[in-house]
């Protein structure tokens, strides 16, 4: 790291430059016509005028001094870092957008800015099964020490962190907040992991808050970040679809996990799949893929799944408990079909479901169905 941004002077001109909220190809046209951000802010409103909106030029005439001095108070804080174009270990990934972002804000563990990553996104509303298996390519892939990116959102994004921080790759949560904010709200402890463990970024100033349009734009960094996505479990409306896009567009390999035809969290990972993306079944499927991931072999003794262990109470389950397990099959299922295919009654069978769903083998979804965890 050059010793730029150390440097409270240039820190606070990059944070002033940040300030005017440009978008990070304008900002970066600026950068490239002045050199400096310190020659940007002493440019004249005449000379930035064939770059800069002119509604940012007349807010430039009175400069918000409260939230300039915020952003200042967060930095001068503990373990609260500014990464800048400038800096020597400014990721090189992000190097190769159009848009990567030429400042942007860091808690954690720098030099994971620079190692190989993959990033694993999915639905918010996810299954336990894609949880799990979120948690277990995540885990996989970090022993192997690759870097698990993703967006410390609920479901898919925070199971992958809870995965990656279990390796030596470790885990960097992208954010569409201001550094100083933990969205969802019960994500904290794991912001808190993430912060002392791995890391989090986010290219916008302490303060924002959840802003809808912060979450997509975010989107490009962590594609841009990694050097494949990773799609488990998507509806058709999900902004996983979006990163995977992006990705794409990025020259990043896509992957995706299959799932069950009926599950309307399949469908996102089947379209993505049906225009190109790799079908994975393990993490060695993608570091088959991708070698260049490859820092350590995956153990033969690591699971890339999560297995289900048979537990005594298992064993004893009993003959209605064996078949209703039979009859759910792969696919989610209702209720009134269970009934069809095993002939016991709807009471019979709703009990038999609480007891094996408090045993970790099956799992209650959405519009009262049933599935195989």
């Amino acid at each position: 790291m050059t010793s730029n941004a150390n440097d409270a002077t240039r820190a606070q001109a990059w944070v002033a430059l940040a300030l005017w909220g440009l978008s990070a190809p304008v900002l970066a046209r600026l950068l490239r016509e002045f050199g400096t951000p310190e020659a940007v802010l002493a440019a004249s409103p005449t000379g930035l005028a064939p770059f800069v909106p002119k509604a940012t030029l007349a807010r430039l005439q009175s400069p918000d001094t409260e939230r300039l001095t915020a952003t200042q108070a967060w930095l001068d804080e503990d373990g609260h870092q500014l990464v800048t174009w400038d800096d020597s270990d400014y990721p090189s990934a992000l190097l190769e957008l159009n848009d990567a972002p030429p400042v942007f804000f860091f808690v954690g563990q720098r030099k994971l800015l620079s190692c190989p990553a993959l990033a694993i996104v999915g639905s918010r509303n996810a299954t336990p099964q894609g949880l799990d298996n979120a948690r277990a390519f995540a885990a996989a892939l970090s022993q192997a020490g690759v870097t698990i990116i993703s967006g410390l959102a609920l479901g898919v994004d925070a199971a992958a962190h809870e995965g990656g921080l279990t390796g030596v790759g470790s885990s960097l949560a992208v954010i569409g907040t201001g550094p100083d904010r933990v969205y969802p709200a019960r994500n904290h402890a794991l912001a808190h992991q993430l912060a002392g463990k791995g890391g989090i970024l986010s290219e916008f100033l302490p303060g924002t808050p959840p802003l809808p349009a912060n979450f997509p734009r975010r989107n490009r960094i962590i594609s841009g970040l990694a050097q494949g996505v990773l799609v488990i479990e998507a509806t058709l409306s999900s902004g996983s679809l979006i990163t995977a896009r992006l990705a794409g567009e990025q020259g990043r390999d896509v992957f995706a996990v299959p799932g069950s035809i009926h599950s309307p969290f399949s469908k996102g990972c089947h379209k993505l799949i049906r225009d190109g993306a790799k079908l994975v079944e393990t993490a060695q499927d993608i570091l088959d893929e991708l070698p260049t991931l490859r820092q350590t072999s995956l153990s033969p003794s690591l699971p890339t799944t999560q297995p289900i262990t048979q537990t005594s109470s298992d064993a004893q389950s009993g003959e209605t408990a064996a078949g209703l397990l039979s009859a759910l099959g792969h696919d989610p299922v209702d209720l009134d079909t269970l009934v069809t295919r095993t002939g016991h009654s709807a009471d019979t069978l709703q009990a038999e479901l609480v007891m094996l769903e408090l045993q970790g083998r099956v799992a209650a979804l959405p519009g009262g169905r049933w599935h195989v965890r």
